[in-house]
């Protein structure tokens, strides 16, 4: 199967109705048309971003975006060292699509901040060594991040990471920006899972959350691929009177 060339980005745009939307939105739209088409099948590869950026002219900030989601949505796959390619298509898809925090509030009109109060190099447990699919031992960060919504808090974001797919986890500024965004940048998802259920705080948690300890909270554990590989596991609490989930699935 021929890859995907530049010569086939040329005109990516002219089938794209005339909507006042970002460049990125834009260029995502015309991939998922391309894919649904069935002009770009599955397993081709894509042209890279920098042949993207070359092609039609835009930021590159705005192609590895662009990619990014695409790639988190399971329209594309990234295999490390051989580039992009249309990702297969899937029977059914997950009940939750998993997205960044803080665009979630910025979209609702607020003001996000975050609290790094924990970020650890560790050796990983055998417990975590199971959740990550490891080792017990393997190198591992932990992490622990507060997330405010106007200054009142929404999530404690806890959070362990395989050290092998983001080795400079520690390295970052999570109180200015997230590790969604990290973590989509080095090991973009191609798959996840969630467990949700209802807990009661304790005592750490009340105090960071700012509820009393009758108040229940929605808990969601969560894990993400990259590939055949597990890149994170986190477990992400918010309290129940100030969050809900929303799902839409047709018939």
């Amino acid at each position: 199967m021929s890859d995907v060339t530049t010569s086939n980005l040329i005109n990516l745009f002219d089938d794209l109705p005339d909507a006042p939307l970002p460049i990125y939105a834009k260029l995502k739209q015309a991939i998922t048309m391309k894919i649904s088409s069935g002009e770009w099948q599955t397993n081709q590869r894509v042209p890279s971003e920098a042949e993207v950026v070359k092609a039609l002219g835009v930021s590159r900030m705005t192609v590895n975006r662009a990619l990014r989601e695409l790639t988190a949505e399971g329209y594309l796959v990234r295999h490390q060292g051989l580039g992009t390619f249309v990702a297969e298509k899937k029977a059914h898809s997950a009940l939750f699509e998993v997205h960044n925090i803080a665009e979630e509030v910025a979209a609702r009109g607020h003001k996000h901040r975050s609290e790094l109060l924990v970020l650890e190099s560790a050796k990983a447990t055998m417990e975590e060594a199971m959740t990550l699919g490891v080792r017990t031992n393997h190198g591992i960060f932990r992490s622990v991040v507060l997330h405010f919504e106007n200054d009142l808090p929404i999530q404690i974001e806890e959070r362990i990471v395989n050290a092998t797919l983001a080795p400079d986890y520690d390295k970052q500024d999570f109180a200015k920006y997230t590790p969604y965004e990290y973590l989509m940048s080095v090991a973009p998802m191609t798959e996840g899972e969630h467990l949700v259920e209802a807990v009661l705080p304790n005592d750490i948690e009340c105090e960071r959350l700012q509820v009393q300890t009758s108040e229940p909270c929605l808990q969601i554990k969560r894990r993400t691929w990259a590939g055949d590989d597990i890149v994170t596991a986190a477990r992400l609490l918010h309290p129940g009177s100030r969050f809900q989930l929303f799902g839409h699935f047709g018939r």
